[in-house]
């Protein structure tokens, strides 16, 4: 298989030289698809990260939205799932028009969502997270194993996809370099490159992908190239056989697509994603179909019946 589109993009696109092409800008201004959103019963910050809480049901959620992203990814799950649960929308530092902060980006989120279950006294809260959230869900469940109580991760692994056989030193200097070349990337280039992203992998619905973009390309450049180092100088999996709580693997693929991923099929992804995730004590695997990198937007329903069933048997 070759590397995945998002390594792809991540590596390939970041440099300065990125050139705004027609596809990539923003059409004329119109009513933004993600701009009607739930309103939270309560907002307040830990660490500069942003909670949002809604609903009063008895099991905790807790919603990581990925690089760039904000709370308003997670909408129409809050919707579903509100009524009987207690959900905590976070928006990580740096993202969505939030102030970054010093140092290492993922170990100030973590320690962040460790303080939000402790200050709530959260009981078993089941973390889903979407993308570098579910890389964040997962390593807060090996931090937390008897608090956590379950992970749903959503297109996001212990180690970045084809840099799971990087020794570490050599993953230390790629988890830089990229940092670096995509520091270079600010004001008109960053905002072409969320377009061009979004169009490309982000999501099946064009419309949708550029009003997801016009709101990542409110994140601070510099800290969306700090997160994406610190994520690609991490590799989790030798702490996975310690996770006590359940974990989920939801898995979009979109076939389309395939034949820029060596034509890869759904039982070929599902078995990559199982091979990163070896040692997981307890593991479920699952595709959600016709949807891209944003599966909880382009298939909310198929998302939602997913987690619904794994609820059900914690």
């Amino acid at each position: 298989m070759k590397a995945s589109l998002l390594f792809a993009l991540l590596v390939g696109l970041a440099g300065a030289s990125l050139v705004p092409s027609a596809a990539a800008q923003a059409p004329t201004e119109a009513p933004n698809r993600f701009a009607a959103q739930p309103t939270p019963a309560e907002r307040f910050e830990i660490k500069g990260m942003l909670v949002e809480r809604h609903g009063s049901g008895p099991r905790p959620l807790v919603l990581v939205p990925g690089l760039s992203s904000g709370g308003w990814v997670w909408g129409q799950m809050v919707r579903d799932f509100a009524p009987g649960h207690t959900i905590y929308v976070v928006t990580l530092p740096g993202f969505d028009g939030r102030p970054a902060v010093d140092g290492d980006p993922f170990d100030a989120a973590k320690g962040a969502l460790a303080e939000l279950i402790a200050s709530r006294k959260l009981s078993k809260p089941v973390v889903i997270g979407h993308s570098l959230g579910a890389t964040l869900a997962l390593a807060l469940a090996q931090d937390l194993p008897q608090q956590v109580g379950g992970v749903v991760a959503i297109d996001g692994l212990p180690v970045f996809p084809r840099t799971e056989d990087m020794p570490p030193e050599q993953r230390a200097a790629m988890a830089e370099g990229t940092r670096k070349q995509m520091l270079a990337v600010t004001g008109p280039a960053f905002v072409a490159q969320q377009h061009q992203y979004m169009r490309a992998i982000g999501m099946v619905d064009i419309g949708k992908a550029d009003d997801a973009a016009r709101l990542t390309a409110r994140s601070d450049p510099a800290a969306v190239a700090a997160w994406v180092g610190a994520v690609l100088a991490r590799d989790l999996r030798p702490g996975l056989a310690n996770l006590k709580a359940p974990v989920l693997v939801l898995v979009p693929y979109y076939a389309p697509d395939a034949v820029v991923l060596n034509n890869i099929t759904i039982a070929d992804k599902l078995a990559y994603y199982r091979e990163l995730m070896s040692g997981t004590p307890r593991l479920e695997v699952e595709a959600i179909d016709k949807a891209r990198h944003f599966a909880m937007v382009d298939q909310p329903e198929a998302v939602a019946d997913a987690v619904r069933r794994f609820l059900k048997h914690l």
